[in-house]
């Protein structure tokens, strides 16, 4: 695919026009406060892997609603003193897979946490374990349409306020060190990094990786690749359902969550991607609030933006904050 979208120049300084909504900061206030009126109970259960360099922890921990969420905590082996902490959010369609998918963070020497999407975990990877308890209104098979009927329906709100849990569930561990913590995700792990940054106040920082859940009103009319393209063939049958749709899904666009980001940040976007378009990514990038910021852009690429290149600017970027 040829580049499609704006020049790089016109990029750089791209905003969005999606409206924000003016009980964002409230919706997500009242959100936050309804999960944690659930106990935590964030359980570390120890697993035999058969690895040498690492120790790996079965994690289940009370998500939106009180429903339990998985993931793994892999520490270095040996650590007996807490660690920086990298909380990763997975792509579309994967889950939290198998522990030995996960080990460039720890071979840092930094804790990993990985958590598991839920409801997802059954197109890619090692696979998943966290069901969605929670049913909808008729929606688009996927996940972009499921409670689109409403903000308070919707399918995101379940997982970004998991996101938000999951990193206090892995600042609870002992050998984790909560001050230097830092977000990571790829294409939909990317868009909800983001929108952690914009709803936990004090990370070292984040590094979303052609961020998907960006820029939803554009997103939604210039490309045609999935799973953008789910919120079209929905409102292609509910013809009328076009406003709704679109209120509903401001309140999970990661250009509201950006103009709220307090922490450094990394982001990178790919000039050929469809998956993601490269305005989107910038719109979330030149919204991000935190005076320290940086994107890496990648040409020639589609929606595989930098892979390795990129693994290695985190490394390196990773070093100046934990």
């Amino acid at each position: 695919m040829a580049l499609f979208d704006l020049p790089l120049d016109e990029l750089r300084a791209y905003r969005s026009v999606a409206d924000e909504p003016e009980d964002f900061d409230a919706f997500w206030s009242k959100t936050l406060q309804q999960a944690r009126a659930h106990d935590l109970d964030a359980r570390f259960e120890p697993v035999d892997t058969g690895l040498t360099t690492v120790r790996v922890f079965d994690v289940t921990f009370a998500g939106f609603g009180g429903h339990p969420v998985k993931g793994w905590l892999t520490l270095p082996a040996g650590a007996d003193d807490p660690l920086p902490l990298v909380v990763e959010f997975i792509g579309y369609g994967g889950g939290r897979g198998l522990p030995h998918e996960h080990l460039l963070w720890a071979s840092t020497g930094r804790a990993h946490f990985v958590m598991d999407t839920r409801g997802q975990g059954s197109a890619w990877g090692g696979g998943g374990g966290t069901a969605d308890p929670v049913g909808g209104a008729p929606a688009y098979p996927g996940f972009m349409t499921r409670g689109i009927d409403a903000p308070e329906n919707y399918y995101y709100r379940r997982v970004y306020t998991d996101a938000v849990r999951a990193v206090e569930a892995a600042r609870s561990h002992p050998l984790t060190d909560p001050a230097r913590t830092v977000a990571v995700g790829s294409s939909q792990g990317g868009g909800i990094t983001i929108a952690v940054g914009g709803l936990v106040p004090d990370l070292a920082g984040i590094a979303p990786d052609v961020p998907f859940l960006c820029d939803f009103p554009r997103a939604a009319t210039l490309t045609d690749r999935h799973p953008y393209r789910e919120i079209g063939l929905y409102l292609k049958t509910h013809r009328s359902r076009t406003e709704d749709a679109l209120r509903t899904v401001s309140y999970f666009d990661g250009v509201h969550f950006a103009a709220r980001g307090r922490a450094p940040a990394l982001f990178s976007a790919a000039l050929e991607d469809q998956t993601c378009p490269p305005s989107t990514v910038f719109a979330a990038f030149n919204a991000w609030a935190h005076d320290d910021k940086a994107i890496e852009v990648y040409d020639f690429n589609d929606h595989e933006g930098g892979g390795p290149f990129q693994q290695a600017v985190k490394l390196r970027w990773m070093g100046s904050y934990i």
